[in-house]
């Protein structure tokens, strides 16, 4: 994660995250939170610009989360978060995971991002982790058995 282009993406999807919701529901990670050693980072590159961003974090028990997905504006709707999320189901699979959960918004700037979590076979289902049902989050689950 040491491109510049990388930690610009990630610094926006910060604000936006802040913006969207209430100060108690962000949850998405910053740079430190996407360095540690359960956390791996992928990236997608139209030539020299980021495209798109998202993060498989592994959890205890077989399980793990995408987190810190988010599309570059100037790609909206061309392909390129759908292939970070293919990547990392892919990558979940491999690694053995049962389970593949998110935590996303419940309000309308959220939606285009929960469609394409529906179009790969994710479904609204309950709280899990260290996560609460507070009524904002939305929690997704893909079963990869």
């Amino acid at each position: 994660m040491s491109a510049e282009e990388t930690r610009a993406l990630l610094g926006l999807h910060l604000a936006g995250m802040r913006a969207d919701s209430p100060p108690d529901n962000v949850h998405a990670l910053d740079l430190t939170g996407l360095t540690t050693p359960d956390v791996t980072v992928w990236t997608a590159w139209v030539g020299p610009r980021v495209a798109a961003v998202g993060a498989l974090k592994m959890l205890p028990d077989d399980t793990a989360e995408v987190k810190s997905m988010r599309t570059h504006p100037d790609f909206l709707r061309q392909g390129a978060a759908r292939a970070v999320l293919d990547t990392i189901i892919v990558a979940a699979k491999t690694r053995g995971v049962r389970r593949l959960s998110l935590e996303t918004g419940s309000v309308p700037s959220f939606d285009p991002a929960v469609a394409l979590y529906r179009s790969r076979g994710f479904e609204e289902g309950p709280a899990f982790s260290h996560y609460t049902d507070g009524g904002f989050s939305r929690f997704l689950h893909l079963d990869l058995r």
